[in-house]
This record gives structure tokens, C-alpha cells and sequence, in this order.
């Protein structure tokens, strides 16, 4: 049987999907080609709405750190209709895609878009806070698909059924915190630990970011295993899906996890 933390990957979808045809079947090396091309769509977007956020705020050389700040948030509120839209946009379409993935050829390509206008407005917002931190972010989300991507190609790391439900069992704690704190605040009640910059925060954002890690490596073998069973072709396309959900939450936990070092100095 198939298990994944991520929610997109669910083991129902595969066993559902299979394929009857041989060349209507699932592989490895298309759901790579399209989680590769689901990127590059990602990074346009980000990059938009980055070159927009820059033409907005106008040249800030010789200004003083407040009043780059200032310029900054006329700026970023001229780009927060895209990047809150996308946001919204994309979460609509990840729901769709992960009821209907059927639809996932058509709605991935979109989503990769919104969530590009997201993260480019959110990286937009904290490098003007943390000069330079985005590029780190950035480096560090890539070099970690790379080293585990090859980890598990090696067999230097093995998918077993204890690794498995210690992932599950994290990522599943993890979420239940987030969602839980997000509840609170509506009454005025904080989660220090998530946000601030103290030892515990700092621990506890360094811990969801090997969580966020691991998940990669749970998606990898799951999309090994479903092109093995013989899931249809276009499932290449919500594999790919998933693993980009994986890749954006491992991205925000990183930035975030970067501040709060950052702002420690």
C-alpha cells in the first residue's frame, strides 16, 4: 500500500487510476519533465511579480533603511491584489485537483502560476527586511530536492514502514498546531513559539523544516511505486502537483526559519 503525509498523494488516487493501455501509463521520468516545467512556471510568476514589486518601489540608493521601508510598503501593496489572489486562486485549485485529479493537467499548470504570484510577493516583502535572504532560501530548498533526490536514488535513504508513519505522524502534528494557532488568534491567543525569534522558535521551525524535507522523500518513492503499479499518464501531472505542494511548504518554512535567525543578530 501507498503512504504519503502529503495530502495530494494520497494512496486512494493510484490504486484508482490505473492503466489499461501500456503507453497510457504512468512514469518516473514524465512526472520529473512536468514537476520541472510545473517550476519553471512557478519561478515566471515569482519573478513578475518581483520585477513589479522593484518598478513600484523606485530606486532606493542613499535612502535610509526607514524610509526604504516606507517606499517598500506603498510598493508591496500595489502587487498584494496579485500575490493574496494567487493565493486564494491556488488553494481553490489544489482542492480541485486533489478531489478531481482527472482535471490535474489542466488546473497543476495554473496552480504552479498562483503560487508563483504568492511566494514572489512574499519574497518580495522579506528581502527587503533580511536583504539577501531570498537567494539563501531559494538555494538551500533546491539544494536539499538535490541531495535527497539523490539519497534515495542511491539508496542511501530507504522508505520503510517506521519511516513512513514517523513522517505521517510529524507532518500530521505539525499541521494540527498551524491549524490550531490560526483558531486562536481569531481570539486574541498566540503561539510564541511559531513566529518568534526565541531558542524554542527557532528549534521548532528547524524541526518542521526536516519534516517539510522528509515528506520529499516519502513523495519520491510514492511516485516510484505508482508508475510501478501502472497509473494512468496523466497522473504524471498531479504526482508532479504534489511534489510541487511539498516543495512550496519546504520553501516557506525555510524563509521562515531564516528570519528568525536573521532577526536574532
Amino acid at each position: 500500500m501507498f503512504r504519503t503525509s502529503n495530502p495530494a498523494l494520497r494512496s486512494s488516487i493510484f490504486e484508482k487510476e490505473h492503466a489499461v493501455d501500456v503507453s497510457d501509463t504512468m512514469t518516473v521520468q514524465g512526472a520529473a519533465i512536468k514537476t520541472g516545467f510545473l517550476l519553471v512556471l512557478l519561478v515566471a510568476a515569482a519573478a513578475y511579480i518581483w520585477s513589479s514589486f522593484i518598478a513600484a518601489r523606485g530606486s532606493v540608493a542613499g535612502l535610509e533603511q526607514a524610509k526604504i521601508i516606507e517606499a517598500s510598503g506603498t510598493a508591496f501593496a500595489s502587487i498584494s491584489v496579485w500575490m493574496f489572489g494567487g493565493l486564494i486562486i491556488g488553494f481553490i485549485l489544489a482542492l480541485v485537483t486533489i478531489f478531481v485529479p482527472g482535471v490535474s493537467m489542466f488546473t497543476t499548470p495554473v496552480y504552479a502560476i498562483c503560487e508563483g504570484l504568492f511566494l514572489g510577493g512574499l519574497s518580495s516583502y522579506m528581502e527587503v527586511i533580511y536583504p539577501g535572504i531570498v537567494m539563501q532560501a531559494v538555494g538551500i530548498t533546491f539544494g536539499v530536492l538535490l541531495v535527497l533526490l539523490a539519497a534515495y536514488s542511491t539508496g542511501l535513504v530507504k522508505v520503510t514502514n517506521k519511516f513512513r508513519l514517523g513522517v505521517i505522524a510529524a507532518t500530521g502534528a505539525i499541521a494540527l498546531i498551524y491549524f490550531v494557532s490560526i483558531i486562536f488568534s481569531f481570539f486574541g491567543i498566540r503561539f510564541p513559539f511559531i513566529n518568534d525569534a526565541g531558542p524554542i522558535g527557532i528549534l521548532f521551525s528547524l524541526f518542521v523544516v526536516v519534516i517539510a524535507s522528509l515528506n520529499l522523500v516519502l513523495d519520491f518513492d510514492f511516485i516510484e511505486r505508482a508508475a510501478a503499479s501502472g497509473a494512468k499518464k496523466y497522473m504524471e501531472w498531479y504526482a508532479a502537483f504534489g511534489l510541487l505542494v511539498t516543495l512550496v511548504w519546504l520553501y516557506i518554512e525555510i524563509l521562515r526559519l531564516l528570519s528568525k535567525l536573521r532577526s536574532r543578530r
